[in-house]
């Protein structure tokens, strides 16, 4: 069977957690403004797709909302990853997942979890690059190399788990930057290629996906020589593939990618129900507890400097095991926290 797409085609798809910045990396590779990405763009409701000529390279970038939160329900979940892999069908070069750094990690620890079982480990190891966002957050004079290495070691075993493979596209130097940004986020994307021999991501689910696409490439085509032809006798099964060409099944690609229907994807095997979803008052009240902790961190030196009391009484607040996880982390970061407090002072 013949593939679709041109091998010098770059297909990528952009991973995140909501409001984790899929929406201004998605805008930023394909060097489009916000009313130029419609209704389908980023971190809505719907996957989407646009393609373009980056930096000389032809670009395909899939994005999707954040199907592996936990308050995701099963139907949604099944379909957002249906489509992603329909509109990203034979297989991404590289999944590219956002990660904000100012931000816990447990969230995309999950998503390459998840990953890994829907694609296999490789997806991971191979395929995937952290796209490390919200690096307004670092010192002026702090490198995100530097920030990953001194203070989040939980990021860093991220990055390790992808192959040691980050980038980020945020720059502080306007578009010149920000387009030598794009331009080294595509030579890590060509060295995936090479790396995987110039293979893209392939596995059952992308087979089953590309296999469809085909049958209805194959179908809208032939319905469309029908319609022309005034005849009101619906399209036959028994006309062969072979009959149609190369040339009318990709004029039909993108309307096949969408309209392929929900994959065969176990979706309780991928997602054990869990106890405790981000969408439940326990959590909402622990992501707003998080956030003003960060903010006292930064502002309360006192504080800080009892870094591991501080983690101990939140893991008292939380309770349970969440709780004792939940506190060691505030003191990791706590710690952190006054550790560079203490080096900026001197």
């Amino acid at each position: 069977m013949a593939t679709c797409a041109s091998d010098a085609e770059l297909r990528l798809v952009v991973l995140g957690r909501t409001g984790a910045g899929k929406r201004p990396a998605f805008r930023t590779i394909l060097g489009l403004q916000d009313y130029e990405q419609g209704a389908g763009a980023a971190d809505t409701q719907e996957c989407s797709k646009h393609r373009g000529e980056v930096a000389g390279r032809q670009v395909v970038v899939v994005s999707s909302p954040a199907w592996f939160d936990s308050d995701c329900n099963p139907e949604e979940r099944r379909k957002h990853i249906s489509s992603f892999i329909a509109l990203s069908s034979p297989g991404p070069h590289a999944f590219l997942l956002c990660i904000p750094v100012n931000q816990p990690a447990d969230e995309e620890a999950k998503a390459l979890a998840v990953l890994m079982k829907l694609f296999g480990s490789s997806a991971v190891s191979k395929n995937t690059i952290v796209l490390f966002t919200h690096t307004e957050e670092l010192e002026e004079d702090e490198t995100l190399d530097e920030y990953l290495k001194t203070w989040r070691k939980d990021l860093q075993e991220l990055v390790e788990r992808c192959g040691g493979r980050y980038h980020t596209l945020e720059t502080r130097g306007g578009e010149p930057e920000e387009s030598q940004a794009v331009e080294e986020l595509l030579q890590k994307v060509e060295q995936v290629v090479i790396d995987n021999e110039a293979q893209h991501l392939s596995c059952p689910l992308y087979q089953e996906a590309e296999e469809r696409v085909r049958e209805r490439q194959v179908e809208i085509v032939r319905q469309r020589r029908a319609d022309r032809l005034n005849d009101q006798v619906a399209p036959t099964d028994s006309e062969p593939e072979e009959n149609v060409t190369e040339e009318e099944m990709e004029s039909v690609r993108e309307e096949a990618e969408s309209s392929v229907g929900v994959l065969n994807v176990d979706i309780d095997v991928f997602f054990p129900p869990s106890s405790i979803s981000p969408s439940s008052p326990a959590s909402c009240c622990l992501w707003g507890l998080w956030e003003k902790l960060m903010g006292w961190a930064k502002w309360l030196s006192t504080l800080v400097r009892r870094e591991a009391l501080f983690g101990a009484l939140v893991g008292l607040f939380v309770g349970g095991p969440l709780g004792g996880m939940f506190g060691a982390t505030v003191g990791s970061v706590a710690t952190e926290v006054g550790r560079r407090k203490t080096q900026k002072t001197k």
